[in-house]
């Protein structure tokens, strides 16, 4: 481990003060800042100097950004900590709640909110305990076996209904969500002794070693395969709560290495279909919300499924459905076009898939029913019908998606059609 010199600094350091804040700001933020880097940056600053603001920068920069995603943070938090005069008015306005139909004066840049939210820790200093009331405090033991944690009520708690702090907790536990799969067994053969099939092959060869006496019997078993994640993701303006919440989760599948995937293939639709697949893999999750929020033009928009389901068998299941895909398909339900239009399309995706799951969030009212022309229409050409509205509908995917036995709520919806 390295020895650390003592440092010659005044009695009152403002200035390593001040950077041992900004690290904590970081670190907030979600960069691995620790306190060797913090001493790193202490003494190089004092080494180059920090009459130019550019050297200051690139100075902290280097000891403290580590990963190309981190450079976004840093570059948003730096703004907000030492540069921008008003960096507190900026920061106020950017996490009060928006309301629904008034257009931001000011639409924040990506990782901004994640920098104000991380300086905005700062800004609530806790109340000092007094003596006397430290003396007088009591013990009391609270029986706490029968209440529900945070997260628990968190976890089934609707997107719609959550407040600013909650969503930021909620995109947190999505980005620790996985959605696992099982591999697929191809047609394609390795060698394995305790194979059920016979490998002629090699047994042939095997029997030309020995002057063509067959010795031993070599086996083989089917070669297992990952398919590919295929998400078509409704975001239109009844949808746009829970599709950005969707993409959350989403981005964490797609960059979470090992989870047996073989490819994520993400698109979005409202009056026309846009693939962002190359933006969630962008490992910084603001970067890449905003790259793809960007792409797709018809955010908040109208619904056309029909359309937007035709272009997608048209253009892109050739591509992306081979290989056994399974289907995730994020959506109300609720489109104007020709109803008939939309179960033929349906239908295609449906024969296309391997297994076609549909996550509809208007399935948390409980006295649901497919009564809309459009949901009449997909309804049948799906394999499992599922709530999307919160963190345990999601939660609850892993199942639907190991279990290709389970319909989840499209039995008892049929019946009543």
């Amino acid at each position: 481990m390295a020895e650390y010199a003592p440092l010659d600094l005044p009695e009152t350091p403002r200035l390593a003060q001040n950077i041992v804040h900004f690290a904590r700001a970081l670190r907030r933020a979600g960069l691995p800042v620790g306190t060797g880097r913090v001493l790193d940056a202490i003494r190089a600053v004092e080494a180059a100097g920090f009459t130019e603001r550019t050297d200051f920068y690139w100075t902290l920069h280097a000891c403290f950004v580590s990963r190309p995603e981190h450079r976004v943070v840093f570059a948003q938090v730096f703004r907000l900590y030492w540069r921008d005069p008003r960096f507190l008015e900026h920061m106020m306005a950017m996490m009060l709640p928006a309301v629904r139909g008034v257009q931001e004066e000011r639409i924040a840049q990506a990782a901004e909110k994640r920098a104000a939210q991380a300086l905005l820790d700062d800004l609530v200093p806790e109340a000092p305990e007094r003596d006397d009331e430290r003396e007088e405090e009591t013990k009391v033991e609270v029986d706490a076996s029968m209440t529900m944690s945070a997260e628990e009520k968190l976890r089934s708690l609707d997107f719609e209904q959550m407040s600013t702090d909650e969503i930021a907790q909620a995109k947190r536990m999505l980005s620790r969500l996985r959605l696992p799969v099982k591999p697929i067994e191809s047609r394609r053969a390795q060698a394995s002794p305790l194979g059920r099939q016979i490998d002629r092959a090699r047994t042939i060869r095997g029997a030309l070693r020995t002057g063509g006496e067959v010795r031993t019997i070599a086996r083989a078993r089917p070669r297992p395969r990952w398919p590919n994640l295929v998400v078509l993701c409704d975001i239109s303006g009844s949808m746009s709560q829970y599709s950005r919440m969707v993409l959350h989760f989403l981005h964490a599948v797609a960059n979470e290495k090992g989870a047996g995937w073989a490819k994520v293939h993400a698109f979005t639709f409202g009056t026309r279909l846009t693939n962002i697949t190359r933006h969630l893999a962008t490992r910084d999750v603001d970067a890449a919300l905003k790259a793809a929020g960007a792409q797709a033009q018809d955010w908040e928009g109208g619904t056309r499924i029909g359309q937007c389901l035709h272009d997608f068998n048209r253009d892109w299941s050739r591509r992306v459905m081979g290989q056994g895909a399974v289907v995730l398909l994020i959506t109300d339900g609720l489109d104007r076009d020709d109803a008939g239009a939309l179960g033929h399309e349906m239908e295609r995706l449906h024969l296309s898939a391997r297994h076609l799951i549909w996550l509809n969030p208007l399935l948390r009212w409980d006295g649901f029913a497919p009564k809309a022309a459009g949901i009449r229409a997909m309804l049948p050409h799906v394999d499992s019908f599922r709530a999307g509205h919160n963190i345990a509908s999601l939660e609850a995917l892993a199942e639907a998606i190991s279990r290709r036995d389970d319909p989840g709520e499209k039995a008892r919806l049929l019946a009543t059609l």
